[in-house]
């Protein structure tokens, strides 16, 4: 019998998951069942042990679970401690392993397949939610020359810089403190291209040479990349490719494999563009 996974998440019938993890297995020749799987807003706990009980060996976990996840594991990674969140669950006996491979994703996407060195960049990262807090760690791994945290609520973005501080000093602030500065990669890490909002960045943040960075992707440029394109930044990339790394990344927690990613990202881009 396969082996089985799943993606938990409410909504959950847009993922891409199970195509992308049908194409890791297909080119690694790992024999196992991927699922998309809707779990009750109030029901997540109830949803996992089902699974569990069904054979599951391990699941992805998307909105609005990471941080329920977080709680229901019984051993975390260090880098999912530091997220305080979780998007990958192994089950081994009565052990709920959880991982957090968002940031390892980011960061694969952004070095090996743009091919931008983060040693020595000056990182500003927008949004000091979850999708901010886990991917800070692995960023400040890579040795940058500063990091900075812009929200609409400065006090949010100064409480995440602090929670940081044990690894790299972190400045923070809103929007507005961004004036008069300017960044070799700038990150969105907020929902606003979900909604097709813009963000109030001010003239200048986009260094020559640039590389900006937005974590949601669709069809079409998102509102912070033509932001982007029109204030110079040499560099635009979606977050398709750290949809794909983090699953490479995942899939490899699961099965001690680090599928090649290369052609399933190229697929999905194709499709998305289509």
């Amino acid at each position: 019998m396969s082996d089985l996974y799943c993606v938990f998440g409410n909504p959950i019938a847009h993922s891409k998951s199970p195509a992308i993890h049908a194409a890791f297995a297909s080119v690694s020749g790992q024999d196992l069942i991927y699922e998309a799987r809707l779990a009750p807003i109030d029901g997540f706990k109830q949803a996992i042990a089902e699974f569990v009980a069904a054979g599951g060996k391990g699941a992805n976990v998307t909105v609005p679970f990471k941080e329920e996840a977080f709680r229901l594991a019984t051993r975390l990674s260090e880098r999912a401690a530091r997220a305080g969140a979780v998007n990958t669950l192994a089950f081994n006996g009565a052990e709920i392993f959880g991982d957090n491979t968002d940031g390892a994703g980011l960061v694969r996407d952004i070095a090996h397949n743009l091919g931008f060195s983060l040693a020595g960049k000056r990182i500003l990262l927008l949004g000091a939610g979850g999708a901010s807090r886990g991917v800070i760690a692995p960023l400040l791994a890579n040795k940058p020359a500063s990091l900075f945290i812009a929200n609409r609520s400065a006090d949010k973005a100064v409480m995440l810089a602090q929670a940081f501080s044990d690894i790299a000093t972190v400045d923070a602030g809103n929007f507005a403190k961004t004036a008069g500065k300017s960044f070799d990669l700038v990150i969105n890490a907020t929902s606003a291209s979900l909604s097709g909002e813009s963000l109030p960045l001010p003239a200048g943040i986009f260094a020559p040479g640039s590389l900006a960075y937005d974590m949601m992707y669709g069809k079409g440029e998102t509102p912070f990349l033509a932001l982007a394109r029109e204030q110079g930044a040499a560099q635009r990339a979606d977050g398709l490719g750290m949809l794909v790394e983090q699953a490479a990344e995942a899939f490899f927690v699961w099965r001690g494999v680090r599928p090649v990613t290369a052609q399933v990202l190229a697929e999905l881009r194709a499709k998305l563009a289509g």
